[in-house]
């Protein structure tokens, strides 16, 4: 597949593009300081920043298969990046008819009532970012999108074996989320879906066949 990544730097992303490059997929790598790309023969880093317009940003997305949204400021630009950055690139795909969209988002994100575990004090913000972006994907954008709601991401070498939904726990390796995210493209009954993810004791396929 032809593949764009927005936010193509961050930790999770870097492990995505490693895992898709490994399938031999060609990613292109939007970022807004591209020259920190992940260096690979199937990678093709592009300029992209979120604050511009919807007319620039339609004029670097485009001609793919899948747009992977996981692009997060870390609590510096939430408005801008995490909710309305998240949205423009929707409108984006709809007008250049790309309708596979898969987003990372946190793990409560449309459960406002669960914004108050202990432990989630900190994520307040960045929570009810990630509520508009993903309702306008659910409710609005008439793409055809996976949201992939991962709890605590850690550092450490991943296990390949996560557990979804109802029995995710509390925390997940990057190298997790990444592959499971990878995986979504390969499971077709991961569309129209919000999945709630954890580190976990099954297979990663094995867990998105389940679902």
């Amino acid at each position: 597949m032809k593949i764009f990544i927005v936010g193509a730097t961050g930790r999770v992303a870097t492990k995505l593009i490693e895992q898709l490059a490994l399938e031999g997929h060609e990613i292109l790598a939007g970022a807004r300081s591209p020259e920190r790309v992940l260096k690979s023969p199937y990678v093709t880093p592009l300029k992209l920043d979120l604050h511009d317009e919807l007319k620039t940003l339609s004029g670097i997305i485009k001609d793919v298969d899948v747009i992977y949204f996981v692009a997060g400021s870390r609590g510096k630009d939430l408005l801008q990046t995490d909710a309305f950055g998240a949205v423009k690139v929707m409108q984006v795909a709809k007008q250049n008819h790309i309708n596979r969209f898969i987003m990372l988002s946190s793990a409560f994100s449309l459960e406002p009532e669960q914004w108050k575990r202990k432990g989630m004090e900190s994520l307040l913000d960045y929570n009810i970012a990630k509520f508009f972006a993903d309702n306008y994907l659910v409710h609005q954008s008439k793409l055809d999108y996976t949201i992939l709601q991962a709890t605590a991401l850690i550092e450490g070498e991943g296990s390949h074996r996560i557990a979804l939904n109802e029995k995710s726990g509390l925390k997940n390796t990057i190298q997790n989320v990444a592959e499971t995210l990878a995986a979504l493209i390969k499971a077709d009954n991961t569309r129209k879906k919000i999945i709630k993810m954890s580190d976990g004791e099954t297979p990663i396929s094995e867990a998105l066949a389940q679902m």
